[in-house]
């Protein structure tokens, strides 16, 4: 069985053994804490494909706080949005992933790892900040299946009926303390 059929048809069984998920929005936090790691997922990818240790292990090293806060977003977010079975989806979601990219580097065979090269100088150059790896993974279009809409703004509700009931809504900073 070739590679790209075998990555394809462990992401068929990780998909189908994937609970449905809750349909939980993420915040602007969240989704630089998925941005952060679609990058890295891409990178190491690079890194396993092109013989790109050296360069894997140096981002790591330098962002090490950054990825590892970006981690503790994803944990939070799957624990919030899945429960009991958070863990579990969060990794099958990071699997997930890394196939993703895993294909997408077969698609442009051995012009993959040209193409990624200059991936790695972008994000060592990033602001150490796990918004400033996001917007690396953004400004490259990384493929970041998490498949949830960012939230909107909540504004308070009155029905015209009552108008006495109103929607309690309760602003929670996104920003890291």
């Amino acid at each position: 069985m070739s590679p790209i059929r075998f990555l394809a048809a462990g992401l068929a069984v990780v998909l189908a053994a994937t609970p449905t998920m809750a349909q939980t929005c993420i915040q602007p936090a969240d989704k630089a804490a998925f941005d952060a790691r679609a990058l890295q997922s891409q990178l190491m990818v690079a890194a396993l494909l092109c013989k790109q240790d050296d360069r894997y292990n140096a981002f790591v090293r330098q962002y090490q706080g950054e990825l590892a806060g970006a981690w503790r977003g994803l944990s939070s977010y799957y624990r919030r949005a899945n429960g009991a079975v958070g863990q579990r989806t969060l990794d099958n979601y990071v699997t997930e992933l890394a196939n993703v990219q895993q294909m997408d580097s077969g698609r442009q065979g051995s012009h993959f790892c040209t193409n990624v090269a200059p991936l790695f100088d972008a994000a060592m150059a990033a602001p150490k900040t796990t918004e400033g790896l996001a917007t690396v993974a953004v400004q490259n279009g990384l493929s970041n299946p998490h498949g949830r809409s960012e939230c909107g703004t909540t504004q308070a509700v009155t029905t015209p009926e009552r108008k006495e009931r109103r929607t309690a809504v309760r602003r929670v900073s996104t920003r890291s303390r």
